[in-house]
Parts: C-alpha cells; structure tokens; sequence
C-alpha cells in the first residue's frame, strides 16, 4: 500500500494511473523476486495504511512511514532505500566557500520556521545567521532577490525546484548532504507486520542486488534529475 499524495514517490499521473519512484521501485522488488504475477499495489489514504496492514488487508507499506520506535514494536522495516538529506542551496554566482562553519557565521540563511531543518542549521552551525520565513515560496523568492545568501532545506525538495522554470537557472547546491539521522530519521523504508517479517528479508534481498544491478539508480534518476546527493 501507498498513498497518492506525495510526488514524486506517490502521485496520480496524467492518465489517472498510481505512479512514482515508490511504485517504481515496489515493480522493480517484485521482478528481482519473480512474483510480478502476485503483486499488486493500492493506494490508500494515510489515516488508513495502518488499520489495514494490521488487519491483514495487505501485506506491506511503501509511503515514507518513519519507523519510530514505538512503530517498531508491532512492525518490521526494511533497511533504508533512501535518504532525505538536508542541503543549503546558493545562488551560483555566489556560492559559499569552505568551511562553512566559518563562512556562516558572515552569511544569512534562509529556513523554514519551526522546521526542522532549522533545528538541524541551529544545531550543525551554532554561529550561523539564519531567519525564519512562514513558507518555502517567500524563501526562494528572497535567495533569488538576494536577499538572503543561501537556504537550508530538504534535499529532494529543493532538487526539483532547482531544476525547475520557476528558479531560472539561478541556483545550486553547496556544501552537504546532511543526512542527520537524529533528527530526520533514518531514511525511506518498506514496513510489514512483525509476523510477516519474513517479507523484510526478501525486500533487503531484493533492495541489495538491484542497488548492485544499477537498478535503483537508474530509477533515482528518472526521478530526481537534479542529484540531491
């Protein structure tokens, strides 16, 4: 099960077919297992993902479920497919020199408020300057009026906007990845019931050899252009 209402891992296409790299990559798992015949995948609501795993309705989660620990005491996660890492964004004209820690503390940085890739800039760069805007739109708006030096956000997010019409060619990534695991959690995972746990190990089986295979990046690519790595 997935959801519809995360692109580019779970949306609606134009012809009204459930697509994205999650469904991708489940279609991919499913051929490396040889069990395409048997897999199928359905789109739910997220307040529904839960009650129906549970109850036995399906087998498997793929929809950025973060494996909290009380999650994993009644659920088995797969290792890690892909990590959201946080990554500061300048315009290219004016990038940020290294080391950051030094140059940050000169600069102002953007970042959402009360996000937690502000905690995570608080935390990483405690001399750094940063402000607070109310959305990621007013942000990048003020990066490209320069009226800030650089912002600080998530990666896969800003990686489509870079590659964007609306951000004219005008910025690139610095600096990072951040993959700060103490606060962004360990990565995208597939989560099943604990009794079909065994299903955990013929995903990690599957997710292994179609890394080795080039299969993984080649999806990666397909949907994240801009490398957020």
């Amino acid at each position: 099960m997935t959801t519809v209402d995360y692109p580019p891992f779970n949306f609606i296409d134009s012809t009204g077919r459930i697509s994205g790299f999650n469904i991708d990559l489940v279609r991919a798992i499913c051929d490396e297992l040889a069990v395409t015949a048997m897999c199928q995948v359905e789109a739910r609501p997220w307040n529904e993902l839960l009650p129906t795993l549970e109850n036995g309705e399906a087998e498997a989660i793929i929809a950025g479920l973060r494996p909290t620990a009380a999650l994993r005491q009644k659920l088995a996660f797969t290792t890690p497919y892909m990590r959201l890492p946080a990554r500061f964004v300048t315009l290219k004209e004016t990038p940020l020199t290294e080391p950051l820690a030094d140059t940050l503390e000169k600069k102002t940085v953007g970042v959402v408020a009360g996000s937690v890739h502000q905690v995570i800039f608080a935390d990483y760069f405690p001399k750094g300057h940063w402000v607070g805007y109310p959305s990621r739109d007013l942000m990048l708006k003020d990066l490209q009026a320069k009226k800030i030096d650089a912002v600080f956000g998530d990666g896969s997010d800003l990686s489509f906007w870079i590659g964007s019409i609306e951000s004219g060619n005008c910025c690139a990534f610095v600096g990072g990845p951040y993959i700060a695991p103490q606060f962004l959690g360990d990565g995208m995972t597939i989560a099943t019931t604990r009794k079909n746990s065994e299903l955990i190990d013929a995903f990690n089986f599957a997710l292994k050899a179609m890394e080795e295979k080039g299969t993984t990046s080649e999806l990666y690519l397909r949907y994240f252009p801009v490398d957020f790595y």
